[in-house]
């Protein structure tokens, strides 16, 4: 890839099919780059000690994407020498194991890309309006992150 049409890109995909690692980080390499940072939040089998089925997630995806690509500027604007961005969030049923999302980012160096990837994993949480339902072995509990705004707002 030619360093003058390698511009700065973020991608920003909400889908129902099964997310690639291999595609994500794919997204973010560049040649001008030393650095590709990945956060990869997997469906875990349990919480709390009960048995976790799987889970489900719903969104506001028109929001969700516009929320994301706010995420995608503020990491900019911290980290001018980030180069790509990629954030994939599952929707639907995501089983134990699966990624329900997958973040990745570019910089010359790692500090910045590591940094931004925190940056953007708990912003994603706290504010963007992604819901998880969790199926256990005889019942389901929506789940609220902990670190939402909104859901802490009434507390």
């Amino acid at each position: 890839m030619e360093e003058s049409k390698d511009v700065p890109n973020d991608f920003v995909k909400l889908k129902c099919e099964k997310l690639s690692v291999d595609e994500v980080s794919e997204l973010v390499v560049s040649p001008c780059c030393g650095a590709v940072s990945l956060f990869i939040g997997t469906t875990r089998n349990n919480f709390e000690g009960k048995k976790v089925i799987h889970l489900e997630y719903e969104a506001y995806t028109s929001m969700a994407e516009t929320e994301i690509k706010k995420i995608c500027r503020n990491i900019r604007q911290k980290w001018p020498s980030v180069k790509h961005i990629a954030v994939q969030h599952r929707l639907g049923v995501v089983p134990i194991t699966e990624a329900s999302v997958i973040i990745a980012v570019s910089s010359p160096h790692r500090t910045e890309s590591l940094e931004a990837v925190t940056y953007c994993i708990n912003t994603l949480k706290a504010s963007v309006p992604i819901w998880k339902k969790e199926i256990y072995e005889d019942e389901y509990s929506w789940k609220e992150n902990k670190e939402c705004f909104w859901a802490n707002s009434e507390k």
